[in-house]
């Protein structure tokens, strides 16, 4: 496809015929020559919106940034309504390959519930890879809306599954030869298959009804990053007992082949909580299948402590994510 605009003619049979998924709140949604789009709420509903980009990977690109953005309104307890879509592709990408990532994002779609509203589509120098830049549109009970910045001191900090999870997935399927010289194929097929694990909305879902009062997907700089930015956010000190993060076998050993810091790479599917009960939370989180750990509490002051055995240390601002060591 040449420079600029991706033609109306593409747009029709590789982009809009591959959306299917409709919601009775959106007014107006996407077509040829529609700039924006119209979303009806109901009353005592409140609009949430999210935006991230996806750079660090092309790997199934329409899924992966669909998820990021899917999770970050979980995150703040709304439920998602509708996203619009910036796609921008490198000269000499062909049309199959923007009908495959629409493929994606539509199943996304469906799986969410969840309506492409409107967007953009065009072929630029600019970028060297595809580049996916999602705004989403979420939807809350006035009052229910769950933040980053609300841990207070005394509340039990937890985890859902694993830390690292959305970073070994990328370097599985992007380092998949190199690492299939150095590691089992049962191993590097496990390592590509976190991507199954990062969503985070079927915890949100629970951890809404179950007292949390906070909530941060973790995303890049890793737990380190996430706990740095609940803690700004909230304005509290932490004690984290780094050996009780949970963190996969397949993570430990790629990262220790990368030389790279596990603890600080990108972790979709990870979600942190505060919550002034978290044994009732990681209770009810199991219930459901969803595997939970307490690792540490908020404390009073602005000291962000990680405790390992006798060592103790401080947790630093977050830096770029490991995985761009590896990738970029």
């Amino acid at each position: 496809m040449q420079t600029g605009k991706v033609p109306e003619n593409v747009l029709q049979r590789s982009v809009f015929k591959q959306l299917h998924t409709r919601r009775p709140e959106v007014l107006m949604g996407a077509g040829v020559g529609e700039d924006c789009a119209a979303l009806k709420l109901a009353p005592g509903e409140t609009l949430i919106l999210s935006t991230d980009p996806i750079t660090g990977t092309a790997k199934d690109i329409g899924s992966l940034a669909m998820q990021i953005t899917l999770n970050d309104l979980a995150s703040s307890g709304a439920e998602p309504v509708g996203v619009m879509l910036t796609v921008l592709l490198p000269e000499g990408t062909r049309e199959i390959q923007l009908k495959k990532i629409m493929a994606q994002v539509s199943e996304a779609c469906a799986k969410a519930n969840v309506q492409v509203m409107g967007g953009h589509t065009e072929i630029t120098p600019v970028v060297r890879q595809t580049l996916i830049s999602v705004c989403g549109v979420g939807k809350v009970k006035d009052g229910c809306m769950i933040s980053t910045g609300g841990a207070r001191p005394g509340m039990d900090i937890l985890v859902t599954k694993w830390i690292g999870i959305e970073g070994t997935a990328i370097l599985a399927k992007e380092r998949e030869a190199e690492l299939a010289k150095h590691f089992p194929p049962s191993f590097v097929e496990a390592a590509k298959g976190f991507d199954a694990y990062l969503s985070v909305c079927p915890e949100a879902a629970v951890a809404v009804k179950s007292g949390v009062c906070a909530m941060h997907d973790v995303t890049e700089g890793g737990i380190y990053g996430a706990l740095w930015e609940m803690a700004q956010a909230s304005g509290v000190g932490l004690e984290i007992d780094l050996k009780k993060i949970p963190i996969r076998q397949e993570t430990v050993e790629i990262c220790e082949y990368f030389g790279i810091h596990p603890y600080k790479l990108i972790s979709s599917g990870c979600m942190l909580m505060a919550a002034a009960d978290g044994n009732h939370l990681v209770r009810e989180l199991e219930k459901e299948g969803i595997l939970a750990t307490i690792i540490g509490k908020a404390t009073e002051g602005k000291d962000r402590v990680l405790l390992c055995e006798d060592e103790r240390r401080f947790l630093e601002p977050p830096k770029t994510d490991e995985l761009y060591q590896v990738i970029m």
